[in-house]
């Protein structure tokens, strides 16, 4: 594996005409619809640390008590079961398409003491909701991984109260940093990207979220950014190690050896890079975010 920045696949443009949930790639073959990082404990350890302030702080000026949010891609829960806490006595709805982790979400309601918070298994494409439903939906790291982010969009404006809110938060993977520039991170992220778009994403959503908007018939959309930084001990310990143990372990280590993005060697090469940072007291990451407020 080189640390030659690898051809970017052709990504095709979403179509408001005819948004067709499988989107077709300019070789004829459809784009895969896959969510690239699994559910291994490496990647839980990092979703499970996400909540409102650190996760979607845009969005706290517009929860107000008595709302019915929809959190779609709801993972673990704990962005979930804190709008819960914000919005009560109103009602939080949490979807995921993986019954495993939508059980796991339950149980961190039932642990946290939430009784206006539920979660079911459901698909961002076809949500089992009826027409103006909710008055917020919210959806953190999940327009990145699909195939057709506009049409998921439709889905979640359909589901929406007329003047209700869509929130939305991306990662841009193409303004990453790091320091220091230890090739075996550049490795990562070569392979990395490929991966992702090889599942049918696009690692550099945030920056997108507002064309997706429009697309999807938002016409009063807003947007921020924010970054997550890596940077204390604590934080590199924590973010380093997860990466070390996803570069070898979780879903995204299968995909990038089933899509030749990389081996085993290179794989084991970008976990001890991660460890290299995470053991280096001047070391700092920095993660980029697009977000989006959007009114029917």
């Amino acid at each position: 594996m080189t640390d030659e920045p690898a051809r970017e696949p052709v990504r095709p443009q979403p179509d408001i005409a005819n948004p067709d949930r499988v989107e077709i790639a300019p070789s004829g073959e459809a784009i895969r619809d896959t969510y690239t990082h699994g559910h291994h404990e490496s990647v839980l350890r990092s979703h499970t640390w996400r909540t409102v302030v650190n996760s979607a702080a845009y969005l706290i000026p517009h929860l107000t008590p008595g709302l019915r949010v929809l959190d779609v891609g709801c993972g673990p829960g704990t962005i979930t079961v804190d709008l819960a806490r914000r919005v009560s006595p109103g009602t939080v709805t949490g979807v995921d398409a993986s019954a495993a982790i939508v059980a796991q979400a339950a149980g961190l309601a039932v642990d946290e003491g939430m009784s206006n918070v539920a979660f079911q298994v459901g698909d961002v494409y076809a949500l089992d909701f009826a027409d103006d439903s909710f008055d917020l939906v919210h959806a953190h790291q999940v327009l990145q991984h699909l195939a057709n982010p506009v049409a998921a969009l439709k889905e979640l404006r359909r589901v929406l109260k007329p003047g209700g809110i869509l929130a939305a938060r991306d990662v841009d993977y193409g303004g990453v940093a790091w320091y220091p520039k230890l090739p075996g991170l550049q490795s990562w992220m070569t392979a990395y990207r490929a991966v992702h778009y090889w599942n049918g994403g696009d690692p550099d959503a945030g920056r997108a979220l507002k064309a997706w908007a429009r697309l999807a018939g938002f016409d009063a959309v807003s947007s921020s950014a924010s970054i997550w930084c890596f940077a204390t001990d604590a934080e590199r310990d924590w973010w380093g190690e997860s990466w070390a143990l996803r570069a070898t372990e979780s879903d995204f280590a299968a995909h990038a050896i089933e899509s030749g993005a990389a081996d085993l060697a290179d794989l084991r090469a970008i976990a001890a890079a991660w460890r290299q940072w995470a053991g280096d007291p001047d070391g700092w990451f920095g993660m980029p975010h697009g977000e989006i407020i959007a009114l029917k």
